[in-house]
């Protein structure tokens, strides 16, 4: 097998570690469905099981960057993928096997080579631009796929025809995985997918690394091709600040806050509330609405995410009212130690009203983490890198005792607007922002 073009006779073939020894599956495991998983000749074979969950044989060593070769066979049948980059972790989806997916189609729709985010954001790359592509699967032959994942970029090729190319950063590190797709009952069990020649690089990378001739798909700032399709809109544009506005402002605060390289970011100013360039709105308003936010923190950093926000209330000394989705290092910052209710001032929280699950999944100082808040008729919902950490009932008794004992007893009907604006707050700490993303309900 060649990791490097024909035409580059200085750079020696078979390069890398052959991740299958060709006798047994020592070196992976099994997660997910329980398909069939078995050797046959210095091959790998997966055979569809009925009434069971997508399958996958998943390698025991997680990788960042590398280049991955390998072959494949499919049933036309069939519809399968290759998992790069992927995780299972206990409190995402009780352990379900998510990210990204090389995508192996002997459809019609022929997407095979295509970047598919499993369990997660659905569609990144499909290939109905990319006709070559299309063309270049071969029905009931070996197939071989190419994948370099390097930093922030993914690129594929099905046959040494380039197939996706994706800028996208929302997973740096996971396991490879052959998946064996789901079947339904109406479905005949026992169809097979093949592999083999299953070699990786992770040395010298810049080296091997092939140049690709086709547009990349940059999820920076955009809507994936599932968002589209949706309804999300983007909140912010990734470059200017249209449709933001200083809370107290008429306009965007000309101090306190940048936009640079596709982030949003508050600058530090010694730790207090609004005193800087203060906080920034929506220009619009938004009664049930799903939100995205991708948020990283710098040590000791506070900040938070606030929806339902009216700026008419407390013009004075502060941030504006509205309910809080906590930012903050837990670690450092004093806050987390304090609140109306022990913890309730700890990242995801519900500020200073509910705490959010101890067990949530944050990522390290210095690292993006997702914040995705759902609210629609009155039930809201905090939920942080994929995983719900508190839900609640605005304007329920439970919740009206909440307010009662804590700082926002002062506002009448705290929390119960039918609509208001989105903030994002000055805190005096360095936060940024990017991918900023609502759906309307």
């Amino acid at each position: 097998m060649c990791f490097v073009s024909c035409s580059d006779s200085k750079k020696e073939t078979n390069k890398g570690i052959a991740l299958f020894n060709g006798e047994d599956l020592q070196g992976w495991t099994q997660k997910g469905g329980e398909a069939v998983y078995k050797i046959e000749d210095d091959v790998i074979i997966g055979e569809t099981v009925s009434n069971t969950p997508n399958s996958f044989l998943t390698t025991d060593k997680m990788y960042d960057d590398f280049i991955l070769e390998l072959e494949y066979k499919v049933d036309p049948s069939m519809n399968s993928g290759i998992q790069i980059r992927s995780n299972s972790l206990p409190g995402y989806q009780d352990g379900r096997v998510h990210g990204y997916q090389v995508e192996i189609d002997p459809s019609e729709r022929a997407y095979s080579g295509g970047i598919y985010d499993e369990a997660r954001r659905g569609w990144l790359v499909n290939l109905d631009n990319n006709q070559k592509a299309q063309q270049a699967f071969k029905q009931n032959e070996w197939n071989k796929v190419r994948v370099e994942a390097i930093g922030d970029t993914i690129k594929t090729w099905l046959n040494d025809v380039p197939a996706a190319y994706l800028i996208d950063d929302m997973t740096p590190e996971g396991f490879i995985a052959l998946q064996v797709h789901s079947i339904g009952n109406e479905e005949e069990p026992g169809k097979h997918i093949m592999w083999k020649n299953i070699r990786i690089i992770t040395d010298s990378l810049s080296y091997y690394s092939q140049p690709m001739d086709i547009e990349p798909t940059n999820t920076k700032n955009s809507l994936t091709l599932d968002e589209k399709k949706n309804g999300w809109k983007l909140l912010w544009d990734g470059k200017t600040t249209e449709g933001w506005k200083g809370a107290r402002l008429d306009s965007f605060p000309q101090q306190g806050w940048e936009v640079n390289d596709g982030i949003l970011t508050v600058l530090a100013s010694g730790g207090e509330e609004s005193a800087a360039g203060g906080d920034i709105v929506t220009e619009n308003l938004y009664g049930d609405f799903e939100l995205k936010v991708d948020f990283k923190i710098t040590s000791g950093a506070n900040s938070g995410i606030k929806y339902y926000v009216d700026t008419d209330i407390n013009k004075g000394p502060g941030s504006s009212i509205g309910l809080e989705y906590q930012i903050l290092d837990d670690e450092n910052h004093p806050d987390a130690k304090l609140g109306n209710h022990e913890g309730s001032r700890t990242v995801a929280s519900l500020y200073d009203l509910i705490q959010a699950d101890v067990d949530k999944p944050i990522k390290p100082v210095g690292e993006w983490n997702t914040a995705y808040i759902v609210s629609k008729d009155k039930h809201v919902e905090h939920w942080l890198n994929g995983v719900k950490v508190l839900e609640y009932e605005r304007g329920s008794e439970d919740f009206k005792k909440l307010v009662s004992e804590s700082k926002y007893d002062q506002w009448p009907n705290f929390g119960e607007l039918e609509e208001g604006r989105i903030l994002l707050q000055d805190h005096g700490d360095r936060v940024s922002f990017k991918n900023i993303k609502i759906k309307e309900l």
